[in-house]
């Protein structure tokens, strides 16, 4: 089963979902008392959807550890950086700010840490001494927009899993 999930009503995410007749669930930050409260709700949409997998995608900021135990390597998320390299918030901003030549995007399984889960896919970015920020974004978003369901249709397949003896490592088996 799917189901799009987001914290700002007005979400186009929510839109689209509502237009081809998926369940949708809304969690805005201020109906909730604290994040664990909010995440307890999302966990509980979530499992009644029968989701198997947790895709964030514009989700900006951290799920609590009860929220990823209670979905251990189910949550995916994409991130506009070559992790472990800028991490957290506004890493476009934070490549260009220490200039390097290089960046791009990852798909990795979220843990209890700021983008530290384990890598499921990466793609680099050239980034040519001209690029302004919004250049850059635009390249960065293309990649996203690639990549992101190339890992998540890799995760359908059973051809990715988490190492049994280093949770860091991603295995990929790639269907022929």
């Amino acid at each position: 089963m799917v189901g799009v999930g987001s914290d700002k009503p007005g979400a186009y995410a929510l839109e689209r979902a509502i237009a081809a007749k998926v369940p949708t669930g809304v969690f805005p930050r201020d109906d909730f008392p604290d994040r664990e409260a909010r995440d307890l709700a999302m966990a509980d949409w979530i499992e009644s959807t029968g989701a198997e997998l947790v895709a964030l995608a514009g989700y900006m900021q951290l799920v609590t550890p009860t929220f990823v135990s209670r979905f251990r390597g189910r949550i995916v998320n994409v991130h506009p950086a070559l992790l472990p390299s800028f991490p957290g918030l506004d890493a476009i901003g934070q490549a260009l700010e220490h200039g390097v030549k290089v960046t791009g995007v990852t798909v990795h399984y979220v843990d209890e840490g700021t983008d530290t889960g384990p890598v499921i896919s990466q793609r680099a970015v050239e980034i040519p001494a001209n690029w302004d920020r919004e250049e850059l974004e635009e390249a960065i978003h293309a990649i996203e927009h690639e990549i992101y369901p190339e890992a998540i249709g890799m995760i359908a397949r059973g051809e990715v899993r988490i190492a049994d003896d280093a949770p860091r490592k991603v295995n990929v088996k790639r269907g022929k």
